[in-house]
């Protein structure tokens, strides 16, 4: 027999244990770069793990990562635990080695005679493993079958055992490079969303010293929808939802903070559907929100009663629709102002055109006003 090179110590009851990998730091920070470790059981992996044994028609099939002091399964058939430890690891000599290592009797090589996982009964007698490693050769652990008696592989079975080490490997650089862009966007979103802050805080000033009404209703429109923008990329930031957004939480940041700066005796609610929808059309509702709520604080209770704004987001009338219903129980419109040019419904028949594709129902009476619409939920833009 073809004897091979031992890269050992004798340590751990007169086994023979593999000795560290000559760049095992290295080694075990890029393993801890992928966040594997310790993560559930997931149907990709499993795949692998489950074809590689039906393939090689063996007992046992591992995807197995070789940790400081432990070898962990992120899949595996045939064995029932998750992990053991390295004093009895197959794998911690194969990362040693070759790209592919094939035992074909454990019993009969040095690196595994006196394993006690191969001399106990029944034991494993037979071993093959691919390398999973990294595109500059560092060694994460095995792709590797196993069975209670001696055998060989065919050719076929060794180069399939290498194309699934080879797509675990794909999966891993996917998971990585997700957890990368996640983190990107969530240092743009936070940001953004300081800057955004910082330059309604700058718009907020301007509006004060304003000396006409034009002026400063214009810079109340631009704050409000810097607010609503400012908003979206705080929940972007903290729920990392892409381009489409749970409306119920990002319009719910909003009250939070409209509820905060109420006017005495004036109270604010809201009540939702769980709904998620693209972030162009959740910046649209925003802004509705918020200059609808600016506008009742300032205006529907301006005699100093007290009184209730009320939010709906709800499903709309059509499938597929949502229909959002801004409301309070204030002194309504002027009756002398023109609900499409003046006031509200300037601002936003342009937002809503834009971005939702629909109109404005407004109602007015000495009771209150109210302010619906009901839009499609559409796709996000790329």
């Amino acid at each position: 027999m073809k004897r091979h090179r031992i890269l050992a110590t004798q340590n751990w009851n007169d086994h023979l244990e593999a000795v560290r990998h000559p760049r095992q730091q290295e080694r075990l920070d890029l393993l801890h770069s992928y966040k594997i470790l310790d993560t559930g059981r997931e149907a990709d992996f499993d795949d692998i793990a489950q074809l590689a044994l039906q393939i090689c028609g063996t007992a046992v099939s591992v995807v197995n990562f070789v940790d400081a002091d432990r070898q962990w399964f992120k899949a595996e058939v045939g064995l029932g635990v998750c992990e053991t430890p390295l004093a009895t690891s197959i794998c911690s000599h194969v990362i040693l080695e070759q790209e592919f290592v094939e035992i074909r009797d454990t019993l009969e090589d040095p690196r595994t005679s006196d394993n006690p996982l191969c001399t106990s009964d029944p034991g494993l007698r037979f071993y093959a493993g691919a390398l999973l490693k990294s595109d500059d050769g560092l060694p994460l652990g095995t792709l590797c079958v196993l069975d209670y008696k001696p055998r060989t592989l065919t050719a076929l079975q060794r180069d399939t055992l290498r194309v699934l080490a080879r797509q675990v490997m794909a999966q891993l650089e996917m998971r990585r490079a997700l957890n990368s862009n996640k983190l990107l966007r969530q240092e743009v979103d936070h940001r953004v969303k300081n800057s955004l802050q910082s330059l309604s805080s700058l718009v907020g000033i301007q509006q004060r010293q304003a000396v006409s009404d034009e002026t400063r209703t214009a810079l109340a429109t631009i704050r409000s929808r810097i607010e609503a923008v400012s908003q979206l990329h705080k929940q972007l930031y903290l729920t990392d939802s892409g381009s489409i957004i749970n409306l119920n939480d990002y319009i719910g940041g909003l009250v939070d903070h409209l509820g905060a700066i109420a006017p005495p005796g004036v109270r604010l609610t809201f009540t939702a559907v769980d709904v998620r929808i693209p972030s162009e059309q959740a910046v649209a509702v925003g802004t509705l929100v918020n200059e609808f709520v600016a506008n009742s604080y300032k205006h529907a209770f301006s005699d100093g009663k007290g009184g209730i704004v009320a939010l709906c987001i709800e499903p709309g009338r059509v499938e597929g629709s949502l229909r959002v219903v801004c409301s309070d129980n204030g002194c309504g419109l002027p009756s002398e102002m023109d609900r499409e040019q003046g006031g509200l419904g300037t601002l936003i028949a342009q937002v809503i055109s834009a971005e939702l594709e629909t109109d404005l129902d407004v109602t007015s009476s000495t009771s209150g006003l109210s302010v619906s619409l009901e839009f499609m939920i559409g796709t996000p833009q790329v």
